[in-house]
């Protein structure tokens, strides 16, 4: 015997358990992260491969413009039709434009040439609605965007005003037009009623062209039954004319 402790077998039995266990748990967590970083590496890879760029798609071909979208998996969506020097149906402008990175399956916006425009704006002023649309119809044009406002004394349903004017030559075969109404409805400051007796309420709303429209029974405190304790819309709000009115009645 040299002096020196030996080890209880027990103990150098546990020092390899803990030892092996160690091993394991630190290959476990290498294995782990290796796992990781690939699957993160697999995710960033699907995403980018899922972007792609916008082609060039300006004087194309409206079928060959819809060919190079779909080898990218990206869909053509006509946004408006102009005129243009390009031949009809060729790609006048493109929206996203050219080398934008799209996601698959997103829709690119394309107008669309009518080619070189051979028609003159007519003069559509002073006439009815329905004698201008059959002017556009027959001059190849479309009806675009139509204002109405009311002029006293102006015929309702006559064109006022164009855009493009009568004459002119534009870049879209839309004209829009300013037309007269019918009429318009009269405008009143809504009254206060609250407080009043309904009796009371539904006279003072009649004499202002108002009418009720329903009648809520409300319960509150401190409130003479039959009397008015909300209303809507508020007193003192501009209201139109056909305005009905909600009124809520203590019981």
């Amino acid at each position: 015997m040299n002096g020196e402790s030996v080890p209880h077998p027990s103990i150098e039995r546990w020092r390899e358990q803990l030892e092996r266990v160690l091993r394991a748990s630190v290959l476990v967590f290498v294995l782990a992260a290796a796992g990781f970083l690939s699957a993160v590496t697999t995710i960033r890879i699907a995403i980018r491969g899922r972007i792609v760029s916008m082609p060039n798609l300006v004087g194309q071909p409206a079928p060959e413009a819809q060919r190079m979208l779909a080898t990218r998996g990206l869909q053509l969506r006509v946004a408006d039709r102009v005129y243009s020097p390009l031949p009809v149906n060729a790609v006048v402008r493109q929206s996203p434009p050219a080398g934008e990175e799209m996601k698959i399956s997103q829709d690119a916006h394309v107008v669309l040439s009518l080619g070189q425009q051979t028609v003159t704006i007519p003069d559509l002023e002073g006439q009815s609605m329905r004698a201008a649309r059959i002017s556009l119809l027959q001059s190849g044009l479309q009806l675009g965007e139509i204002t109405t406002i009311y002029l006293p004394g102006t015929q309702p349903d006559i064109v006022l005003k164009q855009d493009p004017p009568q004459g002119t030559t534009a870049s879209s075969p839309h004209v829009d037009l300013l037309v007269s109404s019918a009429g318009r409805l009269p405008f009143y400051v809504m009254p206060s009623v609250v407080g009043l007796e309904q009796q009371e309420a539904s006279r003072t709303l009649a004499a202002a062209g108002l009418k009720i429209a329903k009648l809520n029974h409300i319960a509150q405190a401190g409130a003479p039954k039959g009397t008015i304790v909300g209303q809507n819309p508020p007193g003192g709000e501009r209201i139109p004319g056909d305005t009905t009115v909600e009124l809520g009645v203590a019981e």
